[in-house]
């Protein structure tokens, strides 16, 4: 995922220091029972889309956001899935990070999915029954955008 220059600009002022984000999720969903993912060109595995919210974004418009730089897919939010606090992170060059990340299932309006960006080295469907190698939090998040219950996912004490 290609750094936002808001975050840049933060690193010349905080160094390496922990940074707290808004991460989103899109779990979205086609009438085939297939789910839409891309493989990253970070590290060349599949998984959800996702991405970081602009300063003053609104979750669900930068989420639709994403989708459509990614994948070319025009999508519309269903519903939110889950919240959860993330647990903190290092990369590379030693900037470390932790996100809130705001879910939501979504569905596709329009658009064939292919790769859109140079975050992705592939972008398609994937029937539900034959996922490829995905996280646990990104199966849990399919499953809990599947679920008939609309309550969202969330820690509690």
């Amino acid at each position: 995922m290609a750094t936002p220059k808001f975050i840049l600009d933060l690193r010349t002022k905080i160094g390496h220091d922990l940074l707290w984000l808004t991460g989103i999720t899109g779990v979205v969903l086609n009438d085939a029972d297939e789910v839409l993912l891309v493989r990253r060109a970070d590290n060349g595995r599949w998984s959800l889309v996702a991405g970081i919210l602009e300063p003053g974004e609104q979750p669900a418009v930068g989420l639709i956001r994403e989708i459509q730089e990614e994948t070319a897919v025009e999508a519309e939010i269903v519903r939110l899935v889950s919240m959860e606090s993330l647990p903190p992170a290092s990369y590379p060059n030693g900037d470390r990070v932790q996100f809130l990340d705001l879910c939501f299932r979504c569905r596709p309006l329009s658009g064939e999915p292919r790769v859109n960006d140079d975050e992705s080295l592939d972008v398609r469907w994937w029937p539900l029954n034959d996922l490829p190698e995905l996280t646990d939090r990104e199966r849990a998040s399919i499953e809990n955008a599947l679920s008939p219950d609309p309550t969202p996912v969330y820690v509690t004490p």
